[in-house]
């Protein structure tokens, strides 16, 4: 499978997950399953619009699509690791996922500008967005694992 595809494949995975994630944490947290999905939508719309609670197109979609498109990013990193390995195993799999999501955490809240960090911090605790980016990992992992081996 060609590099891009995969981390279509294992990104849009991780992208689910932890969206599915973010919107359970945000509901248990403020009643809000969007709000934490609004996040990202601070790309486009200003930082004080990642605050918005409630699911719009303006926001909602463009906060997911953000999202999406960085988990994608993310995975091709992830891919690249996996492709390090001749047959990777599930330890090594996992361990790809856990460097890829430790990473991605890094850079989004400790090197990317304020404007461009996710925004889930706005809805979600530490304990939440520890369960976001473990979902992130997991999806890598479970998009690996259950993905046909490739064959050329």
């Amino acid at each position: 499978m060609h590099l891009f595809r995969a981390a279509l494949h294992s990104g849009s995975s991780a992208s689910l997950a932890s969206t599915l994630a973010l919107g359970i944490c945000g509901y248990c947290e403020s009643g809000s399953a969007a709000g934490p999905i609004n996040g990202p939508s601070q790309w486009l719309w200003g930082e004080a619009e990642a605050y918005t609670k409630q699911t719009t197109w303006r926001h909602t979609a463009s906060g997911y699509a953000i999202h999406h498109a960085m988990s994608v990013l993310w995975a091709t990193l992830y891919e690249r690791m996996q492709r390090q390995t001749e047959a990777p195993s599930p330890m090594r799999t996992c361990a790809n996922a856990a460097v890829t999501t430790t990473l991605a955490y890094v850079v989004d809240y400790g090197i990317a500008p304020r404007r461009l960090r996710p925004g889930f911090k706005k809805h979600l605790g530490s304990q939440s967005i520890f369960a976001v980016y473990a979902a992130f990992g997991v999806g890598l992992v479970l998009s690996s694992l259950l993905r046909p081996q490739d064959k050329s």
